[in-house]
């Protein structure tokens, strides 16, 4: 507050030096199809910085090393088919007794 500071500016600043990067985002775009995909086609803000993602279904822990999604929660009402029929990304479940 108060300070300008020069440099890179708006979402890289986001992910650029800090020690958590939490995404919150809808599991899947209007027209129906996955958000969480297997490979990017937009130009990244930044890579391997983010730590946790949360949609509307389900929150998912990001390994840095390896870059794989561990599935750690299902939103209530939510089953993990419906979460496996909405992500094109691989994933892993930490779920208890799933």
């Amino acid at each position: 507050p108060g300070k300008m500071v020069k440099g890179m500016g708006g979402a890289m600043d986001l992910v650029a030096g800090v020690k958590r990067v939490t995404i919150l985002m809808d599991h899947v775009e209007k027209s129906g199809a996955p958000k969480l995909v297997k490979r990017c086609t937009l130009p990244l803000t930044g890579t391997h910085v983010v730590d946790l993602v949360i949609t509307d279904l389900a929150v998912f822990r990001f390994r840095k090393r390896g870059g794989a999604l561990d599935l750690i929660e299902l939103a209530p009402g939510v089953g993990l088919d419906e979460v496996q029929a909405k992500t094109e990304a691989a994933f892993t479940t930490s779920l208890g007794g799933q």
